[in-house]
């Protein structure tokens, strides 16, 4: 990695404004119980780095997606749901101290400036203000907005003014800026790169270090055979990550709903399986593309169909059989059947590095997760056979997690759109605002 780390500065006396990401999910019953702290147990060794180096520490993310106001405006008062108060009380038992927690982003000056050297300071929810993206949209049907060029530019004028007021109070709290967020490098927002602007030197935490290394090493440097997983449902999410990892990888392996985008473009009836019929013809493209690279495309040879989606937890509300070929009209497709994973298991054998991101099918439903967790098994044979297995974040972590599997997985990404655009080779904002050494 060409930016400096954590380990190039010196700490002692230091006071480190460090962006984390604990955009952890919640219980939706309004108790602000932390349902899972992957996201906090992640940042552990930066944040404890710092402190064991005699420097103290504020902290600063955000929590889903508050309604942002404008800077020096009254709260909004429906964003009491997105308070990182409950995350400030559990990183103080995990950190064995009282993390001091901030109200406000944009009001921390007394307790910054008192804080003592392995002391930690929590400021809370930073999308709280509009400035943070910095983003304003010219038409909103829903808000029934719809700006005029005159009005859009002058809009976006205004936020990017506030997006740097915000970035330069933010910095004005340390003495060094530490982003140990991953999941939001690929975002240009105040705390996560236009802060550095303000503040230098800008340093990677471990956790971003670790991301760069692994996904950079695959996008780079593969040891062959590199299989790449793709999932989830649409083909939209992820066209550049297609056409980008057909001049890497030597074996790319399509399932989950985006499958079917695929399956129609090969003339396969798919029934009422979710299809992008916009996408068609570049997936016509993507197929004819690997074929003269003499790529390996894989997609679904069977799959878990039912005669609707389901509505209960356990799908028992379905009728549901197993098909090869075409699918029957008013049919849809939900997971891939064992066919298709004894395939998918066959290509990831024998794989130096796999990537993969996201499910074979719904796998939040019980009886519709054999696919997903049939490759997880094959998956997670990488590591145990000398390669390197990334599980490139979003619900492909969930679903190795939910498979008791992640110990056994190379790395387990914390970023889901962060992986994708890294795997796209963009530049992430937040990786390119750091210091280079």
């Amino acid at each position: 990695m060409d930016k400096k780390t954590l380990r190039d500065v010196e700490l002692k006396g230091k006071r480190v404004v460090m962006r984390v990401d604990f955009n952890v999910p919640m219980a939706k019953d309004g108790s602000g119980k932390i349902t899972d702290d992957t996201r906090i147990v992640a940042a552990l060794p930066s944040i404890k780095y710092v402190l064991e180096q005699g420097g103290s520490l504020v902290l600063m993310s955000h929590l889903g997606r508050p309604k942002g106001v404008k800077l020096g405006a009254a709260p909004n008062p429906d964003n009491a749901a997105f308070t990182l108060k409950p995350v400030a009380e559990a990183l103080s038992e995990k950190l064995g101290l009282q993390v001091k927690f901030v109200p406000d982003c944009m009001a921390a000056d007394d307790v910054v400036k008192a804080l003592q050297p392995g002391e930690v300071a929590l400021l809370e929810n930073t999308r709280f203000y509009k400035a943070e993206d910095g983003k304003v949209k010219k038409d909103d049907d829903k808000k029934g907005i719809h700006l005029t060029d005159e009005e859009f530019a002058a809009k976006k004028a205004e936020l990017k003014a506030q997006r740097t007021e915000m970035a330069k109070k933010l910095a004005s709290y340390g003495d060094l800026y530490c982003n140990d967020a991953f999941g939001t490098a690929h975002r240009a927002h105040a705390s996560t790169a236009v802060i550095a602007d303000y503040i230098q030197p800008a340093v990677s935490g471990f956790l971003l270090e670790k991301e760069i290394q692994f996904l950079g090493d695959a996008v780079e440097n593969p040891v062959r055979p590199f299989v790449a997983i793709l999932g989830g449902a649409k083909v939209s999410d992820k066209l550049a990550v297609v056409k980008a990892l057909l001049n890497k990888v030597d074996t790319l392996i399509i399932g989950g709903g985006m499958a079917y985008t695929f399956k129609k473009a090969q003339g396969i009836k798919i029934g009422t399986s979710l299809c992008e019929d916009e996408q068609v013809a570049y997936c016509k493209e993507m197929l004819a593309a690997a074929d003269a690279k003499g790529i390996k495309i894989l997609l679904p040879v069977d799959n878990v169909i039912a005669n609707k989606f389901p509505e209960t937890k356990d799908a028992s509300d379905i009728e549901m059989k197993l098909c090869e070929g075409d699918i029957p009209d008013g049919w849809m497709g939900l997971d891939i059947g064992p066919k298709s994973v004894a395939l998918f298991a066959e290509a990831v054998k024998g794989a130096k590095t796999v990537v993969w991101n996201g499910p074979m099918g719904c796998f939040e439903f019980a009886p519709l997760s054999k696919g997903t967790y049939g490759v997880c098994d094959a998956v997670a044979t990488v590591k145990q056979n000398g390669g390197t297995s990334i599980i490139g974040g979003g619900d492909s972590v969930s679903a190795v997690k939910k498979s008791g599997k992640a110990a056994e997985m190379s790395h387990v990404s914390t970023g889901g759109g962060a992986s994708l655009e890294f795997l796209e080779g963009k530049t992430l904002p937040g990786v390119a605002a750091l210091t280079a050494k």
